[in-house]
């Protein structure tokens, strides 16, 4: 039979546990495809409104402010990306360290789990 883990183990796996429940990578990188998708809306948008310049010509005062809103919107998109790369970064070596410490208390062997 082996010993108990020590509480500093165990305490080290519960601040692990929760450290990873909040997964905020997973945040940013839905905030980055939600404003990365209405950039390209706002842009196809700027796109047919400056097409139409010449049949509209009174559609002219929407396509600038339209532009710089798609500008902003992949300006957005692109931070949140780069935030959720660093994120997940964190996220995986803390994930690693959650992996070994499961590992070192024997929790991911199933068959030490059992009563004998």
């Amino acid at each position: 039979m082996e010993p108990p883990a020590p509480a500093s183990d165990a305490a080290a796996l519960a601040a692990l546990q929760i450290e990873l429940a909040s997964r905020q990578s997973v945040v940013h990188f839905a905030h980055s495809a939600v404003s990365i998708i209405l950039a390209l809306i706002a842009a196809g948008t700027t796109a047919k409104m400056f097409w139409d310049l010449d049949i509209r010509p009174d559609t002219e005062i929407y396509v600038y402010p339209v532009a710089a809103l798609s500008f902003l919107f992949f300006v957005y998109g692109f931070v949140r990306y780069v935030l959720g790369r660093r994120d997940l970064k964190k996220e995986l070596v803390s994930f690693a360290r959650l992996q070994a410490l499961r590992r070192q208390l024997n929790l991911e062997d199933p068959s030490a789990l059992l009563p004998r």
